[in-house]
């Protein structure tokens, strides 16, 4: 059981804990629909990164784990349920680190394909933030990507910092966990300090509008 592995089911777990929680404060299911909201929260971006791939049978098909891994998190957070949701940053804390370490395996994952570098970043991107945007919809919430926060930037920016070390020679551990934890302190740091990337500029597209 290599690394890669390791990461990947525990990404999987705090990707189906922070859906679970969402899930809950949200619209109250009952334990099949939490269910379902941390598999599509956890499996979902890697799902579709795998179909836009080709890599065929689906991970979660070809190894049960992945499953398990997701019905933890489930009952970690329906057992541990209070003592998560007074926390008021463990859905953010939970849902950062399973978006880090997905971005990096999922980048890590195109390569192997043989597709360009930037399409391995985008890959990866999706991998991560694709699972939150399903997690967003089922439970009628604005989808986190179009919200005034650094999100999908930041796993850009982690996934081309993991693709720069690799190109400059360091070894694939030390630089999947390199870029994992400089995902982790960009997002935190964006927080922290409400940094967002500019706004588009509406303005401009409505005295266009007007003078037409």
């Amino acid at each position: 059981m290599n690394l890669q592995y390791i990461l990947e089911l525990v990404g999987t777990c705090f990707l189906s804990i922070s859906g679970s929680l969402a899930a809950n404060r949200k619209s109250k299911p009952d334990l099949f629909g939490v269910t379902i909201i941390g598999f599509v929260t956890s499996l979902g971006g890697g799902t579709l990164r795998d179909v836009l791939l080709g890599s065929h049978p689906l991970v979660w098909i070809k190894d049960v784990n992945f499953i398990y891994a997701v019905l933890a998190g489930v009952v970690l957070a329906n057992f541990f349920y209070n003592p998560l949701i007074k926390l008021r940053r463990t859905f953010f804390l939970f849902d950062t680190i399973g978006i880090a370490m997905f971005t990096i395996l999922g980048t890590r994952k195109a390569l192997l394909f043989d597709v360009n570098p930037i399409i391995a970043a985008i890959m990866g991107m999706l991998s991560a933030v694709m699972g939150g945007v399903l997690r967003d919809v089922l439970t009628n919430e604005i989808p986190i990507l179009f919200r005034k926060e650094i999100y999908a930037t930041a796993c850009l920016a982690g996934a081309t910092l993991y693709l720069s070390l690799l190109y400059f020679g360091v070894d694939a551990t030390p630089g999947m966990l390199i870029a994992i934890v400089a995902i982790l302190i960009i997002r935190i740091w964006a927080i922290k300090y409400n940094i967002a990337l500019p706004k588009f500029r509406k303005e401009t597209v409505d005295k266009f509008s007007a003078k037409s």
